[in-house]
């Protein structure tokens, strides 16, 4: 058996609307918005009474989709990632190939997002970013040069 895809990334939050917000603004599309809770869910998480919402979106060219959870109930957990360094062990950031990283960068101050340094040049080839959004997610941004 071989691994056939990466189908999405999780990303739960807690204003799901200002998640939403800025990942639209980033680029990308909401495909859908639903519902989830019951028995079989909380067996399939290993959680009590579950009642989330989930939002997919997806990039532009429809390979790559992040999922958006708020949940109701449990209550959500803080663990107080959100002002976390990049070099704090764990998963820390979805990186996005876009146009522009000023006019991205600009667009995204909207909405929150703070560059954790400056953006910076790699050769001749590539100029990376890396913004804090909402919830203290990471987004790491990469417009090709050549």
């Amino acid at each position: 058996m071989t691994l056939q895809r990466l189908d999405n990334v999780l990303i739960v939050v807690d204003d799901l609307e200002a998640a939403k917000a800025f990942f639209i603004e980033l680029g990308m599309e909401l495909v859908g918005e639903t519902d989830v809770e019951g028995e079989a869910v909380g067996r399939l998480l290993g959680l009590e009474n579950v009642r989330a919402t989930l939002a997919t979106l997806r990039t532009p060219d429809g390979h790559g989709t992040i999922e958006l959870d708020k949940y109701h109930t449990p209550e959500p957990v803080r663990i107080g990632l959100e002002n976390a360094p990049m070099n704090t062990i764990g998963m820390h950031r979805i990186m996005f190939a876009v146009d522009d990283i000023d006019d991205t960068l600009e667009r995204l101050r909207a909405h929150g997002a703070q560059p954790l340094g400056e953006p910076m040049q790699y050769e001749d080839s590539f100029k990376l970013c890396y913004i804090r959004g909402p919830e203290g997610i990471i987004v790491a941004l990469a417009q090709q040069l050549n």
